[in-house]
């Protein structure tokens, strides 16, 4: 059963009848000078608050009125001490700064702390692009101007065409580094390296090297042939080796298709006059021309019967666009001049604008990775696609490598180079991966 209530104790427990008077306050603080005053002498006012924090558990001062006893004790502590010195001043305020610093660190240290675990990388940098598997939804939205008057695009793969790419390449990840070979990469493209070979690597996929060399005139062996040393010295392993050039015949036949289709036409405007009206967002008088007309001339720019900068064929855009990257861009251009790899077989050469594109598609790539200024490109990549029904990569953008006090322009290495302000491509002071390499920089350390 149940103890007996002792109700005696229960009174004594909650202080029932117990009465605490001043005197007793007082004795109770003698008590507690009998063990503490020398400390109290010594430490002075620094020890007033735990010694009243003691004096609270003395006899029964727990169950005396609370200000009854802080103003007995104020008063006694003071005619021990007298009043406050500057020094005890000081010691407080001492005590109350480091107090406060203190404070102050731990509140940095978790700021640091904090921001390092939001500055963590990710497990999987690459977790937030969608899988081969599902790329079905919607690219991007192309919308056209007022004047146009076409119907915004949705552009998306359609269920079809995504399962034949499956097929074709079992669900793995595709990417491609795509220098173009006109001079040596530098450390902007150990980043994009990284990034492409990297996101492969991480899915045990593929990532191909591809040679964007639509330009003969700024292309030479010597480029192709670094790029590719390089790239195994950054410790990279293609998976296989392309050229744009290899798909020169199926570019040219899709681009007749984009004639024949009415999305193309060949154009007689020289490149001031379309820069002019670019500006004043203007057709080209030759935008209608009839499709039999520009099949003929397109045919004769082929067989090389029209003389270089006489004639391009552009894509039909929308030149009163918001985006001017959906002008009509020039998808061929005329250039005489032998091309490092195909020879002397073409005179006329595809642009970036309808090249990069069209061969992410036919190389079955997953995943487009650039850097962002192709952002704004986006409409025209996907667009061309779209009109042409071909299978559509996931493009992203990531920001470009920028390093201040230094030159990464290939364009303006190439002057340093050529004009002999430098000894060569692999200069130490240029951050050319040759010139990093050079100067006693390892691919780790690179990377």
């Amino acid at each position: 059963g149940a103890e007996a209530f002792d109700e005696a104790a229960y009174k004594a427990a909650g202080g029932v009848g117990i009465v605490v008077t001043t005197e007793d306050i007082a004795a109770a603080f003698e008590t507690l000078m009998s063990s503490e005053r020398t400390k109290l002498v010594e430490q002075r006012y620094r020890v007033v608050g735990p010694l009243l924090g003691k004096f609270r558990m003395v006899g029964n001062m727990k169950w005396a009125d609370q200000r009854t006893l802080k103003e007995t004790f104020d008063a006694k502590v003071l005619d021990i001490l007298g009043p406050k010195t500057e020094a005890d001043s000081a010691a407080g305020q001492k005590k109350a700064k480091k107090a406060k610093d203190k404070a102050a660190k731990e509140t940095e240290q978790k700021k640091k702390e904090q921001e390092a675990l939001e500055n963590q990388p990710p497990a999987d940098p690459y977790a937030i692009f969608t899988k081969p598997s599902e790329n079905n939804m919607v690219h991007t939205t192309v919308t056209f101007s007022e004047k146009d008057g076409r119907p915004p695009m949705h552009i998306a793969n359609t269920q079809a065409v995504l399962d034949a790419y499956l097929g074709r390449t079992k669900g793995k990840v595709m990417t491609r580094f795509p220098p173009e070979p006109n001079g040596y990469l530098h450390i902007g493209h150990a980043k994009a390296m990284f990034i492409d070979f990297g996101m492969a690597e991480r899915y045990d996929g593929h990532c191909c090297l591809r040679y964007d060399d639509t330009n003969p005139t700024a292309e030479k062996d010597e480029y192709i042939e670094h790029i590719q040393e390089i790239v195994q010295w950054m410790g990279w392993k293609p998976f296989k080796i392309t050229y744009s050039s290899d798909y020169f015949q199926e570019l040219y036949e899709l681009a007749v298709e984009l004639i024949v289709n009415g999305h193309a036409y060949v154009c007689h405007q020289t490149g001031d006059e379309i820069s002019e009206y670019r500006q004043l967002k203007k057709d080209s008088p030759w935008r209608n021309r009839p499709i039999a007309e520009s099949l003929k001339l397109f045919e004769d720019m082929r067989l090389g019967l029209v003389d270089e900068g006489a004639a391009t064929l552009r894509m039909k855009g929308d030149m009163q666009n918001e985006n001017f990257n959906m002008y009509d861009l020039i998808a061929y251009r005329i250039k005489f001049a032998e091309h490092p790899k195909a020879g002397d077989k073409w005179c006329i050469y595809p642009s970036y604008d309808f090249t990069h594109c069209i061969v992410d598609s036919l190389e079955d790539i997953s995943h487009s990775l650039c850097t962002l200024e192709f952002e704004p490109r986006r409409a025209s990549y996907y667009w061309l696609l779209e009109v042409l029904d071909l299978y559509k990569p996931v493009v992203w953008e990531y920001s470009r490598l920028n390093i201040t006090n230094t030159v990464l322009s290939k364009r303006k290495l190439n002057k340093l180079v050529t004009d002999g302000y430098v000894s060569g491509w692999d200069d130490p002071r240029l951050l050319t991966l040759s010139g990093l390499r050079r100067r006693g920089a390892t691919p780790e350390a690179i990377n």
